[in-house]
């Protein structure tokens, strides 16, 4: 199986900036799976073609996206940032009654259903260990499985 994506590691750095504005670099390289120098370069690739701008607050910096920018690439120039971050970034949101909007005839919320999502725990499938004989010693081989 090869191990490639859809998307490049920009729209990775993208997509975790915009899930946490105010994510450390340290840890979108780990969500990632790059260096924090690459993702370093990524940011200011990113920042250089006007795509995010950084504002330091604090200690922290603070990442925002031009949602209104368009798409590098000839094939997708017509597509914005917005529109692609809300196309791969939609979560189901669980409304509960302060998500609601208050009715301006009653002053009163309506009371919605909260969406049910189940939670699936993750199950790890263990290979069984291979015991080979060696000059006479067993050797055991575990073997890793990977969980993607």
């Amino acid at each position: 199986m090869s191990n490639w994506t859809i998307f490049s590691n920009h729209g990775h750095v993208l997509f975790c900036i915009a899930r946490d504005s105010e994510a450390r670099l340290r840890d979108v390289a780990t969500d990632v799976g790059l260096t924090e120098r690459a993702v370093q370069k990524i940011v200011r690739d990113l920042q250089a073609c006007g795509m995010i701008t950084v504002s330091k607050h604090g200690r922290r910096n603070r990442y925002s996206i031009d949602n209104g920018k368009a798409l590098r690439h000839d094939l997708e120039a017509h597509c914005t940032l917005g529109a692609l971050i809300d196309l791969i970034d939609s979560k189901p949101i669980k409304k509960t009654v302060t998500d609601a909007p208050i009715s301006p005839e009653t002053d009163t919320v309506p009371i919605v259903p909260a969406l049910e999502v189940p939670s699936v725990e993750p199950t790890v499938l263990k290979k069984p260990a291979k015991v080979k004989k060696s000059a006479g010693k067993p050797v055991i081989e575990r073997q890793q499985g990977s969980l993607f």
